[in-house]
């Protein structure tokens, strides 16, 4: 196991003609890897980000392979949020953006990223992994800041649709654990104005048109993920703020189509948060898909055996999404 800077680590073994490319906002040289290789980054922000006047941060990834060698790199003290983009060979129009998870105290840059931009870009759907800022690190408004960078992503992905050949009336969000809580509050939240305009991008949509959940965060309340509660909120959070960032409380028949995953024998993440964010989109008239496994545990991905129950989410997913209009 071993840190070093976040953008080296995520270009990997991208020669320096790569990283120029995505610093420009190009494509990458054709003969660097493709499984690990964005085919650029967007920088969010054209200057310091929202709140962060007096942040001074370091950024740090950490590799900490499995036995198999499977890289599991995990992002932390990020600075520079940025959407990495994962262009698929043949793309159909779709786009998703894969909002990591990690008790927003890190980002699980692999598991809820680039194994998921390899699966969607293989259905013909361009990904954007969404690297945001996390709420501990010193920012004013900390428990705004990952939705700041949702909604700024999402009007930044419509703002570059046309030249990286997708519907901006097709575009999907996907976020495990804590990144689900990132998903759902952009999901339910994406109207709400909680960072000044910086450019003419802020008056595109933040709204996506469908929203996938695995395991997600929810509440704040009954059934929180304790950790990530206090990551977000702090440690003596009020009622009020309990209430204010509890999703199920903001589910409205605006809501996108919303598509929720989970095991029951999560014991990181109460499956009552998935539940309740349920129950929530049927009161509301939210159009939306529940599937619970018997088992699977918290943190499954797309690289499972066939006999795990777990496994098939994807496929379940990818139904849901061409049913509702996102895939093609």
């Amino acid at each position: 196991m071993f840190e070093q800077s976040r953008r080296s680590l995520i270009l990997g073994s991208m020669g320096l003609a790569s990283l120029c490319a995505a610093r420009a906002g190009q494509a990458a040289p054709a003969d660097t890897p493709a499984a690990d290789t964005p085919d650029e980054m967007l920088p969010l922000w054209p200057g310091t980000p929202p709140g962060g006047a007096n942040v001074t941060l370091t950024e740090l990834a950490r590799d900490n392979p499995d036995p198999n060698g499977k890289r599991n790199r995990r992002l932390s003290r990020i600075f520079t949020p940025l959407l990495v983009v994962k262009r698929a060979a043949n793309p159909n129009g779709a786009a998703v953006m894969a909002i990591p998870g990690g008790g927003y105290s890190v980002l699980n840059y692999d598991g809820a990223g680039t194994d998921h931009a390899r699966w969607l870009n293989a259905l013909g759907v361009t990904t954007f992994i969404l690297v945001y800022r996390l709420p501990g690190d010193g920012w004013a408004g900390r428990a705004d800041v990952p939705l700041q960078d949702a909604q700024r992503a999402m009007r930044l992905i419509r703002a570059n649709a046309d030249r990286l050949r997708i519907d901006p009336t097709r575009i999907g969000i996907l976020g495990s654990s804590a990144g689900g809580h990132v998903a759902g509050s952009l999901a339910t939240r994406f109207d709400d104005r909680i960072y000044d305009p910086v450019d003419a991008e802020d008056n595109r949509s933040a709204r996506p048109d469908l929203t996938a959940l695995l395991f997600p965060v929810v509440t704040m309340g009954e059934n929180a993920h304790v950790p990530s509660r206090t990551a977000l909120l702090g440690a003596n959070s009020t009622a009020a703020e309990r209430d204010a960032y509890s999703l199920e409380r903001h589910v409205t028949p605006a809501t996108p189509p919303m598509f929720l995953c989970c095991a029951g024998d999560d014991r990181v993440v109460s499956p009552g948060n998935t539940l309740a964010m349920y129950r929530a989109a049927l009161d509301a008239g939210v159009k939306a898909e529940l599937h619970v496994f018997q088992t699977g545990g918290h943190g499954f991905g797309v690289q499972l055996p066939q006999a795990v129950p777990t496994a098939h989410w994807p496929e379940q997913f990818a139904r849901f999404a061409r049913y509702n209009g996102l895939f093609a």
